[in-house]
């Protein structure tokens, strides 16, 4: 008979001579990040010797400037061998190999996740995306008819999609609040919410970073200022996990959703849910699960069948991530953001919406081209130059969104600054 140890054995003994399966890129990373001991973050971020060796870990298209990482990012090498492996094993015999043999090892990528968010592994639920996660909660937390839910004008849509669907279907109330682009301070986007809680207020939702313009807000202020008032508080992460470094207990937050596939460089199709313990009997699984399982984190992965090998590479990017390291790479991102955004600011009509203040943004940026029609300077972009941005219309202002990731280079930011400049002072050219 055929044991699992053997069968693994020879698997990867026929393919230890093809590339897929080398996993040296996370050693090679720990090796680069071991010579800047001693060096700030933001030395490191303008050391290109020491980035160009996190570069060659990806295996891109360099004939394309991708500055949209901020939807969803490519892995590096290392993660997408991983994520290959487990799909080889899994088509063995899927009833074995993949629910038998590498289903269970979601365990250890949940303790994995829960070391690195400051959590215990059993508020640790692995999902699909941030979509998936926060509507875990927003559909399943019990509200009744006239609760209020406040947040913001600059949500993400899908978020505002799922409250109105309960507005429709439960009658509760959404109300949600501007605010300027960039802020004057963090004390005024929580004192925005403040004012505008009222005795029927139940939820705040709120974005630890906006999708538009990387505004990160004031969490544990507004979580706790919550928490006191006898509200809770869902905090959408989408864009914060792995792009700039924070705990748990630096937000004191209940609930938090994310996707992996954006800035961590997982598997597409990966996220995670926290919810506090306490707080999970409480919460409705979106897809049905048993009551014996009512206080148990994993009721939310009842999703029916589904591929093992998404959720097993996450380990493989949290290790290239740590590899780097969390203040490394925010560095570097803020780095990248500074070199093309104080280029642009200068140009007559154009505005940088997102604050260079560390506490307040990142990596993620946006700016108005003064009075082009961005989604015709994003199709001109790649178009002719082939460089990938996020046009965004909003209601309140219309941007470019800029997105930037550790494998791009300093000349990707170049010939975007170049060609942008071109653009804003030449016009686009006529059709």
């Amino acid at each position: 008979m055929t044991t699992r140890r053997r069968f693994l054995s020879s698997l990867l003994a026929t393919a230890a001579t093809v590339p897929a399966f080398r996993n040296g890129a996370v050693a090679h990373a720990l090796r680069t990040a071991r010579g800047t001991e001693g060096r700030s973050p933001g030395a490191v971020a303008q050391d290109e010797d020491f980035w160009l060796e996190i570069q060659r870990a990806f295996d891109i298209d360099r004939g394309m400037i991708n500055l949209n990482n901020g939807g969803v990012a490519p892995s590096p090498r290392v993660v997408n061998d991983a994520f290959r492996r487990y799909l080889d094993v899994s088509n063995q015999a899927p009833s074995i190999t993949m629910w038998a043999w590498l289903e269970p090892e979601i365990e250890a990528v949940r303790r994995r996740l829960a070391v690195a968010f400051g959590c215990d592994p059993e508020e640790m639920a692995i999902t699909r995306n941030a979509s998936e996660a926060l509507e875990i909660v927003q559909l399943g937390i019990p509200l009744e008819r006239g609760d209020e839910v406040l947040t913001t004008t600059q949500d993400y849509p899908r978020m505002i999609t799922t409250w109105k669907q309960r507005e429709r279907r439960d009658g509760i109330v959404l109300k949600q609040l501007p605010f300027p682009v960039p802020p004057s301070s963090m004390g005024d986007l929580a004192s925005r919410f403040e004012r505008a809680i009222t005795p029927k207020t139940k939820v705040i939702h709120v974005c630890h970073i906006t999708n538009l313009t990387g505004q990160i807000f004031p969490i544990r202020d507004i979580c706790r200022m919550a928490r006191a008032r006898g509200i809770e508080a869902i905090v959408d992460g989408a864009h914060a996990f792995a792009h700039f470094p924070f705990t748990r207990d630096d937000l004191d937050c209940d609930y938090y959703g994310t996707s992996l596939h954006k800035w961590l460089t997982a598997p597409i199709g990966t996220g995670f849910l926290y919810v506090r313990r306490e707080k999970i009997e409480k919460i409705w699984p979106m897809m049905a699960a048993p009551p014996d399982m009512n206080a148990n984190i994993r009721k939310f992965e009842e999703i029916g069948t589904h591929p093992a090998a998404n959720h097993n590479a996450i380990a493989e990017a949290l290790n290239f991530y740590e590899a780097i390291g969390p203040e490394r790479k925010a560095a570097r991102l803020r780095f990248l953001r500074d070199r093309w955004a104080k280029r642009l600011e200068k140009v007559p009509g154009v505005k940088v919406l997102t604050a260079y203040d560390p506490a307040m943004s990142c990596g993620l940026a946006s700016f108005t081209p003064a009075a082009l029609d961005v989604a015709k300077v994003g199709a001109y972009l790649y178009d002719k130059h082939k460089i990938i941005v996020t046009p965004i219309v909003h209601p309140e202002f219309n941007c470019i969104r800029v997105t930037p990731n550790v494998y791009t280079t300093l000349g990707d930011i170049d010939r975007f600054a170049d060609t942008m400049e071109d653009v804003l002072k030449k016009g686009l050219p006529a059709a």
